[in-house]
């Protein structure tokens, strides 16, 4: 399976998961609240955690089924932890992050979710750019 069929295929699935948890349980599936409710002690703790389980676990299972993954970790460990922090204090200074805002923000056409993947998707290319001329 190439690349574009396999970032097809990760696109139809995250929508579909996003579609049924709307529909399903009427929850945004915004990973960073998701993930931030996992630490609260309330009814739905079991499904905060559950959905992160399958998120964390769609790699290792993808594996032990021989289906290609097309992803290789090649950066050292201190430098994916600090990247994941800053990631993290971005979603909560944002309200919210890429998931949240971008699929299910934008399909709900909220203004707000527009800002905000306006202001990811730059913030992303100038980095790019920055990276590559420095890099």
């Amino acid at each position: 399976m190439g690349a574009v069929p396999q970032a097809l295929a990760g696109g139809v699935l995250i929508g579909l998961a996003s579609v049924l948890l709307m529909a399903g349980l009427g929850r945004i599936a915004g990973i960073s609240g998701i993930v931030a409710g996992i630490g609260r002690r309330d009814d739905r703790r079991a499904e905060n955690l559950a959905f992160v389980a399958g998120l964390l676990l769609g790699l290792p299972v993808a594996r032990l089924l021989g289906l290609p993954t097309g992803l290789t970790i090649t950066n050292d460990m201190p430098l994916l932890i600090a990247a994941g922090l800053l990631v993290g204090f971005g979603t909560r200074l944002g309200s919210g992050c890429t998931s949240g805002h971008g699929v299910c923000g934008l399909a709900r056409l909220s203004p707000r979710s527009a800002a905000a993947v306006g202001i990811f998707m730059a913030a992303a290319i100038i980095t790019v750019f920055v990276m590559r001329r420095i890099g």
